[in-house]
């Protein structure tokens, strides 16, 4: 039997194209290339399969989770450019600042996402980029009060290996609607614009991505005005914009404010 090491990393080969093409949408406008010879600060890096896109690239990778970073580690193995620390990154204090700090799909996740971006901005140089991607209020209303309320109330015990079925089972529902009502150029249907998306993806990472809503310990799903808040006075050069109707990603400069 593999070890959960070995089958993050299979996983991973399976989907690195995949996983590229996402990551590059939830940066955007910022790149790979951004990172290139920068100390870079990833919250919440998962299995690190967005550690690996950016080693190759960043300077040096410091890379934070509360619950993964063996397996990240495991991942990343031929990387010799990546520091991973087990810390909560809502109060961690690592004692520097960085020239990049990014956080993909983590933020919404956790108990107060408005004091963990605090605290990832007291990680942040002068000068440097913050770059987010988050859940957002609008366009999940369906998600919100049909899919979360039915999670908490029956899902959240439930073993990883029975919910991995459930959600094997769910994606290949979606597949019917997806394929068929939604080849209909009515694009006022919810989530219109992420299930196009989703008919770009194998049905393995749908699954994972269905997998992953519904294994989430709990999420806050994050509306316009938070996020701009969170950039608002502090930052500069501030791009945010809507993914797929279903998701904000973000990003700006730290202004020097003396």
């Amino acid at each position: 039997m593999q070890s959960p090491q070995a089958q993050w990393h299979e996983q991973w080969l399976m989907f690195k194209d995949e996983e590229t093409f996402l990551f590059k949408d939830w940066i955007w406008p910022n790149a790979l290339d951004d990172f290139k010879g920068k100390e870079v600060l990833e919250c919440g890096c998962g299995s690190g399969q967005h550690t690996a896109l950016i080693a190759p690239y960043a300077k040096k990778v410091t890379a934070v989770d509360l619950n993964t970073v063996d397996i990240a580690a495991e991942r990343n193995k031929e990387f010799g450019n990546i520091e991973f620390i087990e810390a909560d990154i809502a109060t961690m204090d690592l004692g520097k600042k960085f020239d990049i700090v990014f956080s993909i799909g983590v933020v919404h996740h956790t108990d107060n996402p408005d004091m963990t971006v605090e605290n990832l901005k007291r990680h942040l140089k002068t000068g440097g980029k913050l770059i987010l991607w988050v859940y957002s209020e609008e366009g999940n209303f369906l998600v919100k009060s049909v899919v979360d309320p039915i999670r908490k109330a029956f899902l959240r015990k439930i073993s990883r290996k029975k919910l991995f079925t459930i959600s094997r089972c769910i994606t290949c529902l979606m597949y019917i609607p997806i394929y068929s009502i939604y080849r209909i150029p009515f694009r006022f249907l919810p989530y219109y614009e992420y299930f196009k998306n989703f008919r770009n993806m194998s049905f393995e990472r749908n699954n994972l991505n269905v997998f992953d809503k519904l294994n989430a310990p709990q999420v806050d799903f994050i509306s316009e005005a938070r996020i701009k808040k969170w950039f608002d006075k502090e930052f500069e050069n501030v791009h945010i914009s809507p993914y797929n109707g279903v998701s904000w990603r973000a990003s700006g400069i730290k202004k020097c404010l003396e």
